[in-house]
């Protein structure tokens, strides 16, 4: 531990080294050069009172120059000095100022009135040294260092731009004059021309800046040059009074830098708050008129009349969203931050909380950024509405589109096809048909009146909504309903027409029409019953291939009655060829209700019964192969219910073994390697659930109702119990390992165990901080927060918050067990050494097994003591490197 001691205390006790080594050290040249650097300075400051001393040995001895030395350094009165000539008034003079010496802190050791008054020149300079020390040196501070480290840090910044100056010390490093110099230079440059000196005339440098500084800066000259240059270390504590004397010269200069570079840290602050403040100023302004510019078109709701206008509304106001908005919500939260730091920042250096501009405040910022958000929402609104609207208007415009082109197209030729006189020349029989096609015109015709009155309803939406082609939609909506009613008129005149040969070929008429109308369902049946046989099916349960097999055996039951249809079919189309042969009637066309000949009937129906059994077939196949994969899924099902649950048992199992205690660790680690090699004999099970995986991948199944387990959680846990078991059974050996290398008994093991088992409150195998604190309280442990850190230091190094078992035991065999150090190795070293600092070779090889003779041989170093012999080894650092004191 480093002991920091208060600087008069530290001060006293550099004194009284300094006494005692010039007591009895102290050359002759040394001390000439303190009494001529003392002498100095104390006529620097006794001149100041109109005197000064010559002799410092005599002229200190009747202590009243002393006494009125220390007046003149400190600015206090001393005690009223003894004006006698005899002994004791001098004793007592010297004593007053020793006394007041004393009250400024400093402790003088071994030096008395008495050998002050005897003239002890040594006494005396001692004497001189404390006070220059107290008065010249202590109060010297940079940059939280003092004394004679404060005036060394001073002096190397001072001269550290200066080439050839590294001022390291206060003896060798200012021999060549080079430093004085440049103490000068920085303070007064007009004093001395630096870059005309010489590093090699250390005469020139120093006398120059002897004599400078005695004629400019009122510093005596306290030392030589040719003392200074004729000794290879010149004197520290002369160097060192001259120096202070340049400091305190200089120091009224250092006050005003000082000063200056408070005053430049004010205004640094002010400036930086001011340019704060205008940025603030700046980014509330340009964010504040950005938002005045986005509101107004936000706000604009001009409608659009194509879609692809509106779409790119939509995609400007994303882009907004995207590229624009962002980094003005950035520049927000930025003005804020601004704001409030700009506020800490005054608070902190005691100024006045930052005002801004009438408008740019936060609130107003929010404010309008408010608004910005109203308007964005409401814009965004109408956006999707007219989207909406005009989606709703291509729509209808399509669909109207669509309906009239679908009209026009079968309206094309029917005006002239209504107006034809065909019936006046033809026969009964095209009578007959003319009526009956004429019939199924007005069917067709009715069927076509929905589509008029959806047209005309269209273009009456388009107009209510505000279509922007209205006038073109009105115009072919008024072009349809006129061609409609033209068109209704010309069917009834060819109506009155036909009505008069109504009679012609009836029969036959009423037989094509029933045809037609038995025909057409009869063939779209037939088609859906072709499409069903051929539809490939796609099952993967039994229930599923069992449904399609019975609604196959329905559909087969329906051909008996489907068959009697046909032949019906057949019958009347046998029917209308026994009339047209029975009465010649004159058939020029086909039948005109229809396309669907009985051939086509025929040659359908004919393909359905040969579809029939291939159906069959395939659903027999089905079947079979979805019975197949019913037992894979059973088999499968099985296994994995046990297998399953058996692992689950086993990994508990395993669970409670590692924490009850039964016997001797060597016993519970038996019970587990038994435990594993049952657990290892399991794997075939898992080897043919794997198999029996396989035979499901391949048949593609997919699902199992017999299980709720699949390979892959099998997988995982039989991993999990095979990692389980192998890291139980590595715990319990190295529990046995830390037993056998710490010396645990199986009772502190079992004691341990039973402790840690009591506080693991939710048995998962590790204690958490709380709990790990509690067990240590309930076995006598009194520690604060300080050691409890230390300790979960040790038990916890990842800092994960729990503490396993291992982590305990080895806590806890470290406090218990009583192990080796490296004092111990040492003392062991030396006996077989023979109490020597070292041990031989032969030693070793003669006290040490072969192996660990040689392996100390290979790596303890070479001693290197006074006393050291050929072959001597260094066992001391071998035996702190055994234990990661030092490096091997």
């Amino acid at each position: 531990m480093l002991l920091v001691l208060p600087s008069s205390i530290l001060l006293a006790f550099l004194t009284a080294l300094d006494i005692l080594f010039h007591k009895c050290h102290l050359p002759q040249s040394g001390a000439t050069a303190n009494v001529k650097t003392f002498t100095a300075w104390c006529n620097s400051h006794l001149r100041k009172a109109g005197t000064q001393i010559e002799n410092i040995e005599e002229d200190f001895r009747d202590g009243l120059k002393l006494m009125l030395l220390l007046e003149v350094i400190s600015g206090e009165r001393l005690a009223k000095p003894e004006r006698g000539k005899m002994r004791v008034h001098k004793i007592s003079n010297v004593n007053k100022a020793l006394d007041f010496i004393a009250s400024k802190g400093v402790k003088l050791v071994s030096i008395g009135a008495e050998e002050i008054v005897d003239g002890n020149v040594k006494m005396t300079l001692g004497m001189i040294w404390t006070i220059i020390l107290r008065f010249a040196i202590q109060d010297i501070s940079v940059e939280e260092t003092s004394a004679k480290e404060g005036l060394l840090l001073w002096c190397q910044r001072k001269t550290a731009p200066y080439k050839n100056v590294n001022i390291q010390n206060f003896h060798i490093s200012w021999k060549d004059g080079l430093g004085f110099c440049a103490l000068i230079h920085r303070h007064r440059p007009e004093l001395i021309d630096y870059g005309k000196l010489r590093k090699d005339d250390p005469l020139t440098n120093l006398n120059t800046a002897f004599d400078v500084a005695e004629k400019y800066l009122d510093i005596p000259k306290m030392l030589d040059a040719e003392d200074i240059v004729g000794t290879a270390r010149p004197d520290e504590k002369a160097i060192m009074t001259y120096v202070s004397s340049f400091y305190h010269a200089f120091s009224g200069a250092q006050k005003a830098e000082t000063a200056a570079n408070r005053i430049c840290k004010v205004l640094a602050v002010n400036q930086e708050n001011e340019q704060l403040m205008e940025d603030y100023e700046k980014l509330a302004s340009d964010l504040l008129e950005w938002i005045r510019r986005t509101i107004p078109w936000l706000e604009n709701r001009a409608p659009e009349n194509t879609m692809q206008a509106m779409q790119q509304k939509l995609e400007d106001f994303r882009d907004y969203r995207r590229l624009h908005k962002p980094p003005k919500v950035q520049e927000k939260c930025q003005l804020e931050i601004n704001f409030n730091t700009l506020q800490t920042k005054l608070r902190l250096s005691n100024r006045p909380a930052f005002m801004p501009s009438e408008g740019k405040m936060v609130s107003d910022i929010n404010n309008a950024w408010g608004g910005l958000e109203q308007a964005e929402k409401g814009y965004e609104e109408w956006l999707l509405n007219e989207i909406r609207r005009l989606e709703r208007l291509d729509h209808l415009a399509e669909k109207f589109r669509q309906k009239a082109s679908i009209h026009e197209s079968w309206t094309d030729g029917k005006e002239a096809m209504l107006q034809q006189k065909d019936y006046e020349t033809a026969t009964l029989s095209e009578i007959k048909a003319l009526l009956k096609k004429h019939e199924a015109f007005e069917s067709d015709l009715a069927a076509h009146q929905d589509r008029v009155e959806q047209i005309a309803a269209i273009a009456q939406e388009l107009n209510e909504l505000d279509y922007y082609d209205s006038p073109s939609v009105n115009a072919r909506c008024q072009k349809i309903c006129d061609q409609w009613d033209n068109l209704g008129a010309l069917t009834q005149k060819r109506r009155e027409a036909l009505e008069r040969t109504e009679k012609l070929l009836e029969t036959i008429d009423q037989l094509y029409l029933e045809y037609a109308k038995r025909a057409a369902p009869f063939n779209n049946w037939m088609e859906g019953a072709m499409e069903d046989l051929q539809d490939t099916f796609i099952v993967h349960t039994i229930e599923e291939i069992q449904g399609l097999t019975t609604a196959h055996e329905q559909f087969k039951a329906t051909l008996p009655d489907a068959d009697k249809e046909r032949q019906a079919i057949l019958g009347i189309h046998n029917e209308v060829s026994k009339i047209v042969q029975t009465y010649h009637v004159n058939m020029a066309g086909t039948n005109p209700y229809t396309t669907i000949t009985p051939h086509e009937i025929n040659g359908k129906w004919e393909h359905v019964r040969q579809l029939v059994p291939r159906r069959d077939q395939a659903l027999m196949e089905e079947h079979a192969r979805q019975q197949q994969n019913e037992r894979l899924r059973k088999q499968f099902g099985a296994q994995a219910n046990v297998i399953g649950p058996w692992i689950q048992t086993k990994m508990e199992e395993i669970g409670r073994i590692s924490i009850e205690m039964h016997g001797t660790l060597e016993d519970q680690l038996n019970h587990l390697r038994q435990y594993e090699k049952s657990i290892v004999n399991y794997k075939p099970k898992i080897d043919q659930l794997e198999g029996d995986h396989q035979l499901i991948q391949e048949a593609l199944i997919f699902d199992n109702k017999h299980t709720n387990y699949t390979m892959e959680h099998i997988r995982v846990g039989w991993e999990q119990l095979l990692t389980t078991i192998a890291r139980t059974i590595n715990e319990v050996e190295n529990q046995i390992l830390t037993r056998d290398a710490k010396g645990i008994s199986q009772e502190q093991m079992n004691e341990f165990r039973a402790s840690f088992n009591h506080f693991d409150r939710k048995k998962t195998g590790m204690m958490d901080c709380e709990d790990f604190r509690a067990c240590l309280i309930s076995m006598g442990y009194n520690m604060g927060e300080a050691e409890f850190a230390r300790i979960m230091s040790i038990v916890d190094p990842n800092r994960l918050g729990v503490v396993t078992f291992q982590a305990f035991i080895d806590f806890m065999s470290r406090e218990t067990a009583d192990t080796d150090t490296a004092d111990q190795v040492m003392a062991s070293f030396k006996i077989l050494a023979g109490d020597k600092n070292y041990i031989t070779v032969d030693e070793l090889r003669r006290e040490l097994p072969p192996d660990q003779a040689e392996y100390c041989i290979a790596r303890m170093a070479p001693y290197t003591g006074r006393d050291a012999v050929p072959g001597a080894l260094d066992y001391m650092s071998f035996s702190t490197a055994l234990y990661g004191e030092s490096d091997l």
